[in-house]
């Protein structure tokens, strides 16, 4: 195991074996994806976009270098440096992760921007054989911008309900949303937001915490939580891997958000230092969310490959999603996948075996999640297990 930090031409090294490895067994799995958000999935071409169809111009770094083509925004897209909450030494001339992220919201205006945005995340999952997610959203981030709510939704659920029906005979993709309370902004902002999100929700499923978590537990928003759990969605929370208090922050997570404890922890990998948070974990059938390729950009493989194989030893319901793909060298579900495979000497059927994770702590319809199962059980059964 390499207990060194993996340099970017590395990481590209490595995607591009795994592209052209043409590998029957990954590119048929069935999957499901619990842990992507949808304003991280913006490619460079979209943003190319964009920015020419609402005459909005696009910079790089805190230097403003103009980005005068679609040419030079791929470019810029290679160079995303900083991990969350940090910034980058190069940040003069190149974006960090959060430039990338937040200027990324700017452009999105009106309806069709959003609709765009999620369509091409439902083409890109479809053709990765992605079954059925659950995709992030940060209202905050837009209606603070003066969008109303009712553009930004009316674009995810035009979305939705094109991808579930025209992509239906390539691959079935079912879809929920999960809105994310920005735990930057205050518990008051968040509690404001969820009361104007209620009207959409037949579209959400449940309510999640991002962002920058320095100095911003997840207690700090127990209202909102607690508000959700009583109004029937479901909670999971982001407590990102090596943060400060990140131990008491999945604690809290496990135990105490919304009454009694979420359903989900995004990321939450520090909880493999502790026996007694994987066995709380393990006990309360809490589902976890991993996204190795965000990880090993920042942390050293030997930091990051041990705990996931640790936490799946040991009886927990981890599974493997994207994050934000866009922003992190364009590495997709399929790519995480493929790494940890690798990287955790995990089998075919141990990647099957994260795939039942993901649909028993998934939160669709039973009728989706046994249709989901007998096909994995068929891919099963038809020897790709070995």
């Amino acid at each position: 195991m390499n207990k060194t930090d993996s340099t970017y031409e590395e990481r590209q090294e490595w995607r591009q074996r795994c592209i052209l490895s043409n590998d029957s067994f990954m590119m048929g799995l069935p999957k499901i994806e619990l842990h992507v958000h949808i304003e991280g999935t913006m490619s460079a071409d979209l943003r190319w976009r964009l920015s020419v169809r609402n005459g909005i111009s696009l910079t790089a770094g805190s230097d403003k270098t103009p980005l005068s083509s679609l040419e030079e925004v791929r470019e810029a897209y290679k160079h995303i440096r900083g991990r969350i909450g940090a910034a980058a030494a190069d940040a003069k001339t190149n974006m960090t992760f959060y430039e990338a992220y937040y200027g990324g919201f700017d452009l999105l205006q009106t309806e069709g921007d959003y609709y765009d945005l999620a369509m091409g995340y439902f083409e890109r999952a479809s053709q990765m054989q992605v079954r059925y997610c659950e995709p992030f959203f940060d209202p905050q981030g837009h209606t603070r911008r003066g969008i109303p709510s009712d553009v930004m939704m009316r674009g995810f659920k035009r979305a939705q309900d094109e991808a579930e029906s025209r992509l239906k005979a390539r691959t079935m993709i079912k879809s929920q949303w999960i809105m994310c309370i920005l735990r930057d902004l205050s518990p008051e902002s968040a509690m404001a937001q969820y009361e104007a999100m209620l009207l959409y929700k037949s579209m959400v499923v449940g309510i999640g915490l991002d962002s920058d978590e320095f100095q911003q537990p997840p207690s700090l928003f127990q209202a909102v939580f607690k508000r959700a759990r009583a109004d029937g969605f479901k909670l999971t929370t982001h407590c990102d891997f090596n943060q400060k208090n990140t131990h008491e922050h999945i604690l809290q997570v496990a135990k105490s958000l919304g009454g009694n404890g979420a359903e989900r922890i995004d990321h939450g990998m520090n909880a493999a230092d502790h026996p007694e948070l994987m066995q709380i974990i393990r006990e309360k059938g809490i589902g976890m969310t991993i996204c190795p390729c965000a990880y090993i950009r920042h942390t050293s493989e030997y930091e990051v490959f041990p705990r996931i194989r640790k936490l799946f030893d040991a009886g927990i319901q981890v599974t493997i999603a994207s994050d934000d793909s866009a922003y992190m060298e364009d590495n997709w579900i399929f790519h995480n996948l493929y790494l940890v495979r690798e990287k955790c000497e995990f089998t075919n059927g141990d990647l099957i075996s994260l795939q039942r994770n993901a649909v028993s702590i998934c939160w669709t319809d039973r009728e989706t999640k046994i249709a989901i199962l007998d096909e994995l059980a068929t891919f099963e059964k038809n020897g790709y297990s070995s």
